[in-house]
């Protein structure tokens, strides 16, 4: 494994300013991703606008009390970054699950898990960026109809159970 070197310049050089560190401008993102009812993606990183092989990244905006329809991702793992408000992750067959995360909490989301993004904030909206361990735009939307209250869950590190 290493570098791929099929980018070299005439000279067996790699062209690094044409294939190397991209920056893409917050207000350029591209709206033309899979989306769920009840949200709104957004791509920064992916494999059409910088190259990435292997993650996809953008960011998501759900509006004061807004929930989104169930949906998975399939064998994708997602890891939700929450930067502004309050989300509300419910999951599970019935989506019989809650846990909240707020600005500066990391969300993961496994392979295939049913889950529902709710914005728990009335009056702001829920601000985070997004990133998926592959280019594939998987979203699969659910028919489920969930349970009246779910049952919280307090995440435990499995290294300081404490």
């Amino acid at each position: 494994m290493g570098t791929d070197h099929s980018q070299k310049d005439g000279h067996g050089k790699v062209d690094w300013r044409a294939h190397g560190v991209k920056v893409i401008p917050g207000d350029s993102l591209d709206p033309n991703t899979a989306q769920t009812p009840g949200m709104n993606r957004a791509a920064a990183i992916n494999r059409a606008r910088a190259g990435a092989e292997k993650i996809w990244a953008g960011t998501v905006h759900i509006h004061p009390d807004a929930k989104t329809g169930a949906h998975h991702h399939g064998d994708l793992e997602s890891i939700i970054y929450v930067v502004k408000g309050r989300a509300r992750m419910r999951w599970g067959e019935q989506l019989e699950y809650v846990a909240e995360a707020g600005p500066g909490d990391f969300i993961f989301v496994p392979p295939y898990v049913p889950h529902q993004e709710i914005n728990a904030s009335p009056d702001e909206v829920l601000e985070c960026v997004l990133v998926r361990s592959g280019q594939d735009p998987v979203v699969v939307n659910l028919e489920i109809e969930p349970v009246e209250k779910p049952e919280a869950v307090k995440w435990i590190d499995p290294i300081h159970r404490e």
